[in-house]
């Protein structure tokens, strides 16, 4: 009776479909095993129950004590067979879960690191880990409840049912009468159940974005004194969650007072009914009491199964969520036919080339410019006028609205993606390091490097020194973000990185724009070395870094306003020989020879 909602729609149905032959199936030999765990441990209950009669007529009222020793032995071999067969049942359930949650998650995860780099801004990393952690947990909890409900409750009331209409139809006709009027609020409860629980999701997911970015932001938090501040937004978060999982146990217990109540009915009708019996001589005590054993163990099973629906839909709701995430399709894909990129010099042309971010207004228009082959150009102007997105579809992160973008003459949408980012070393001012040692972060992308190969990277990047003095040199772990670290440190491990990488084109990205001048001395010498010989475009603010750029473009909202060289650009007396008078004063820098 409990599946009537789950099955209701067409929807529900093509979900579970879906669950079952993309992660359930694959199991299904586990599963047939534990369904035949199942109906041995059912049929044991019923057999319990059974036993009962002959125990009370032939043993207790016919006194017979020979046949009590028979009896004993044969209920103990009955609650062995049990006892084993729980067991295989258990241990399947336990394996399909786990397997069906592993396999659930490395699927989220894959198509998480396949994904746009767009899919990662648009939302947020709390948000991927609740779906990751939470829904496939919820789906777990769906497919064991069920699994068991399906099999070993089902099938444990369908034996009892059997006995006891075998034993007396009409006592069973009277007791289960009762029962079908728990369709209707059964149903219901499992439709609030369903709602509930995807509010809930969301809640949690939203308080995992909290506690990430809290964390993480730790430093911020505490030197802006907003610790009050972050309290009251967690304790609202926590104090919903608590509403709706308050909620969600008040919506999953409804059922109980349900089912007690039908249950008493049904009880109090076996013991007037059948007791009457009993005592006019119609029928035996031992199939009385054998009845009535029957009953009392098939209201647990009936009452599992009436929760049941409750928690599957918990688990759709998981699965909706999960399932709407893995079909999501990156739009940045290797398109039919691409090769794989060979550099040979490593020039890099844009011809009217027009970006725009989803629903958004252009970022770039007609932006034409030219790197030659070991070159280095330098993109300045004022933030947010499209400098870093051009470097962000030189690596196509994002693609191209018009126009195209050609290394060496080939259009990189026509190579596969993984020749292309293979070829290029990007050096950014948010420096991602992981919560490994400085080895593996270094070697990041290079595992087949060797440690001479990982120290040569180091001291060519100004890292080897100050590596030796950590307390574990090279094994010393950074931290989350290489927080353990300093702002010039972690700079120059990712220098380091992108030495080791060695690809013939560099994209500089604010590379030293958060450091202090000691530390950006020290980067920028690790990044003349790192540029050379290597065709080199750099964004960046403080154009004391750019001044030797073999040609520099002015990016504004979107164009290229300017193109030329330092000397150049000053004599022009546009926005670069402003930018120059902001930054500098007429003394440092020469306006003009």
């Amino acid at each position: 009776m409990n599946f009537t909602n789950l099955f209701s729609d067409k929807a529900s149905i093509s979900l579970v479909s879906r669950l079952w032959r993309e992660h359930i199936k694959p199991y299904h030999w586990y599963i047939w095993g534990g369904l035949l765990c199942m109906a041995i441990a059912a049929l044991t209950t019923a057999s319990l129950a059974k036993m009962l009669q002959p125990l009370f007529d032939d043993v207790f009222v016919a006194k017979n004590e020979g046949m009590l020793f028979q009896v004993a032995l044969l209920v103990l071999g009955i609650f062995i067979l049990k006892g084993l067969s729980s067991f295989g049942e258990s241990v399947s359930l336990i394996y399909v879960g786990q397997k069906i949650i592993g396999d659930i998650q490395k699927r989220l995860f894959d198509h998480f690191i396949d994904a746009d780099l767009a899919y990662f801004h648009a939302r947020s990393s709390g948000g991927l880990v609740s779906r990751v952690i939470n829904d496939v947990n919820l789906m777990r909890n769906a497919v064991t409840t069920a699994l068991t409900g399906i099999g070993k409750d089902t099938l444990s009331l369908l034996f009892l049912i059997v006995l006891m209409f075998y034993q007396d139809w009409l006592l069973a006709s009277l007791a289960f009468f009762v029962f079908p009027v728990a369709l209707l609020p059964i149903v219901k409860i499992g439709k609030k159940m369903r709602k509930v629980s995807s509010n809930t999701q969301e809640e949690m997911g939203i308080f995992t974005i909290l506690l990430h970015q809290v964390f993480q932001g730790m430093r911020i938090v505490k030197s802006y004194a907003m610790e009050t501040y972050e309290k009251k937004r967690a304790h609202h978060l926590i104090n919903a969650l608590s509403r709706l999982n308050i909620k969600g146990g008040r919506v999953r217990a409804a059922s109980h007072p349900i089912m007690e109540t039908l249950g008493g009915i049904a009880i109090v009708i076996v013991i007037l009914y059948g007791g009457s019996q009993v005592i006019a001589g119609n029928r035996t005590t031992g199939t009385f009491i054998s009845f009535i054993t029957a009953l009392l163990l098939a209201y647990e099973p009936l009452k599992r199964l009436a929760n049941l629906n409750a928690n599957l839909q918990e688990g759709l709701a998981a699965a909706v969520r999960v399932f709407n995430a893995i079909d999501l399709k990156p739009s940045i894909v290797d398109l039919p036919g691409a090769f794989p990129l060979h550099i040979h010099k490593g020039k890099i042309s844009l011809k009217s080339v027009d970006f725009s971010y989803s629903r958004g207004k252009k970022a770039l228009s007609t932006v034409s410019l030219e790197v030659p082959a070991g070159k280095r150009i330098a993109l300045v102007g004022p933030s947010g006028s499209g400098k870093s997105t051009l470097l962000n579809l030189i690596s196509r992160f994002y693609e191209v609205t018009c126009g195209t973008i050609s290394i060496d003459d080939v259009d990189i949408q026509k190579v596969t993606l993984e020749s292309l980012r293979s070829q290029i070393s990007l050096v950014s001012q948010e420096v991602i390091l992981f919560d490994d040692t400085i080895r593996a972060n270094i070697a990041y992308g290079r595992w087949d490097a060797s440690e001479d190969d990982i120290i040569k990277a180091a001291k060519a990047a100004a890292a080897h020194e100050f590596i030796l003095q950590l307390p574990e040199g090279y094994d010393t772990f950074v931290g989350e973000q290489g927080i353990r670290l300093s702002g010039g440190q972690r700079q120059r491990l990712s220098i380091a990185r992108a030495m080791l990488k060695n690809a013939p084109i560099l994209l500089l990205d604010e590379a030293t724009s958060s450091l202090d001048t000691e530390s950006e001395r020290q980067v920028q010498t690790a990044l003349n070395r790192l540029m050379e010989g290597r065709t080199t475009v750099v964004v960046a603010h403080r154009l004391s870094t750019v001044m030797d750029a073999d040609k520099i473009y002015v990016i504004e909202q979107g164009s290229v306003t300017e193109e030329g060289t330092h000397q150049e650009l000053l004599k022009n007396k546009k926005t670069y020989a402003r930018l120059v008078d902001l930054q500098f004063s007429s003394d440092a820098i020469p306006l003009a020879s």
